[in-house]
């Protein structure tokens, strides 16, 4: 991987992450198209520099994370990410070796997007506009939907939000405690997959664990790099999502899906 490369992927990354689009599909089509190398390397930096989206999520909603959050609403997400943990654990790998394909992705998109164009007439009468009112039991519930997001191409953005719709969340609220979800889920997620996953040994990966980030000078830049890029462009992405999700719902999204689905899809078919 070059320069170029790892910063496409962290711009995909930061644009893709909390929108409904699936951010792992996009990396994927990208490295297929550009013909980037499939190496254990390229898989790790996809997965750690979500930490960089990560971070965006804590500084944009730095006081209302920090100073006007109850403790009580930690433990709302603490109980809601254990089953993505308890769930990825064990199916991950094997979901990512039957359907980490782009072809099968970009069939999801598509059906994804189906559902995300009628997705918005089903739940019309939120109930709960303040993620204080989101109970264990809906936290958790919520969680479990965002488990669909294991499945490439599902988008865990769309997953939660819509477990949340589901559940009586407006779609602002909705959308809010899915990025607050996120931070957990995801920062489990990276330090699994940097520090505990055991990857194929490869020329840049030379150890399991804390030492395979540091196996040379540039994959620790690339990581660094990638990292600010995709905190960057994900501050804008939030932003934009809540704007547009706001004032037009999910449709936009079920299009986008439907169209980038289906050129992707004959893209590969032929």
């Amino acid at each position: 991987m070059n320069w170029f490369e790892a910063i496409i992927l962290a711009l995909i990354e930061g644009l893709t992450e909390f929108l409904p689009v699936s951010s792992t599909g996009h990396m994927i089509f990208a490295s297929s198209i550009a013909e980037i190398q499939d190496s254990a390397f390229i898989k790790m930096f996809q997965v750690s520099i979500q930490f960089g989206a990560i971070l965006a999520v804590v500084v944009l909603y730095w006081k209302k994370f920090f100073k006007e959050t109850s403790f009580q609403f930690y433990l709302k997400l603490g109980f809601a990410v254990i089953p993505a943990l308890v769930l990825g654990l064990f199916f991950d790998d094997l979901i990512e070796s039957v359907l980490e394909k782009p072809i099968p992705i970009a069939i999801t998109l598509i059906l994804g997007g189906i559902v995300l164009i009628f997705i918005d007439r089903f739940f019309q009468n939120p109930k709960i506009l303040r993620e204080e009112d989101i109970s264990f039991r809906k936290a958790i519930t919520i969680g479990f939907w965002q488990c669909l997001a294991m499945m490439p191409g599902t988008s865990r953005s769309a997953a939660s939000i819509i477990g949340g719709m589901q559940q009586g969340l407006s779609r602002k609220t909705a959308a809010e405690f899915s990025f607050f979800l996120a931070v957990p889920t995801m920062f489990a997620v990276t330090c699994y997959s940097v520090f505990l996953k055991d990857w194929e040994v490869t020329p840049v990966l030379e150890q399991k664990g804390y030492e395979m980030i540091f196996a040379s000078s540039e994959s620790l830049w690339f990581f660094i790099i990638g990292n600010i890029v995709a905190f960057v462009v994900a501050m804008l992405a939030i932003k934009f999502f809540v704007g547009i999700l706001n004032k037009y719902g999910f449709k936009v999204w079920g299009w986008y899906r439907i169209v980038a689905g289906s050129l992707l899809l004959l893209y590969f078919l032929l």
